[in-house]
């Protein structure tokens, strides 16, 4: 097998790829895959990808043939896999777990201390790819798809906690420096109101500091003070 890097060329097969993957894996309807993998991997969007240097896409081949990608992020000093896909007729030969160690490889040569995986709760053998790799899984988030809202795991390839205090207008919150999402001009950490990560608060924005406890009129994530916004990825349902 060999992997390279996403070129431009590349966009129909990514699409390709995507959607027999995400067929083979997800009782979703065929309309609203159809629709995510336009938003993700549609010609503009492909082409922003390939622009961002902290974005990474990567190509698995076997024998010249693409079977497999990944699209991975760098965020501060931890590297997010976001999709691993294998399309459905070349799973179970060890496809995936090559792609995944290349993918991991190239992001800490980049910079990355952890790495953190994340899947769909009902997608079985998404979730158990994870647990094979020896990440854990450490929390669940809420994504809504089409208007519908599921569950997804996350899982760190370590189990310790980066929570760190902060006191805002007397009172005392807890910032995650392990739930992180990418912004325009820094990354926004979650807030929770309790240690033991019970109650989400808000949002830490990393670029100016100041705590985000709300959206703005369309839905998205924007820091009043510094005027960093939440980049878009996965699921998000602003932009389906």
């Amino acid at each position: 097998m060999e992997v390279r890097e996403a070129t431009a060329d590349d966009g129909p097969t990514v699409r390709s790829l995507a959607l027999r993957s995400m067929e083979a894996s997800y009782s979703l309807s065929p309309s609203t895959i159809e629709g995510a993998i336009r938003q993700w991997y549609g010609v503009e969007e492909f082409a922003e990808k390939l622009e961002d240097d902290e974005v990474q896409l990567l190509i698995a081949e076997e024998d010249g043939e693409p079977v497999a990608f990944s699209e991975s992020v760098l965020v501060d000093s931890r590297g997010d896999i976001h999709w691993l896909h294998v399309a459905a007729m070349y799973r179970g030969q060890g496809i995936g777990h090559a792609l995944y160690e290349e993918t991991r490889q190239r992001l800490e040569d980049a910079g990355a201390e952890t790495i953190r995986g994340l899947v769909l709760a009902d997608n079985t053998e998404g979730n158990r790819f994870w647990e094979k790799r020896g990440l854990t899984k450490v929390g669940e988030g809420s994504v809504e798809i089409d208007g519908t809202a599921f569950v997804e795991n996350i899982y760190v390839d370590h189990e310790g906690s980066e929570i760190q205090p902060i006191v805002v207008e007397d009172r005392e919150l807890y910032v995650d420096r392990s739930d992180s999402d990418r912004g325009s001009k820094g990354a926004f950490y979650t807030v929770y109101s309790e240690e033991d990560r019970e109650n989400k608060y808000g949002y830490y924005c990393g670029s100016c500091e100041s705590l985000v406890t709300s959206m703005d009129s369309m839905g998205r994530l924007e820091c009043d003070s510094c005027g960093n916004q939440l980049k878009p990825t996965r699921w998000d349902a602003a932009y389906m």
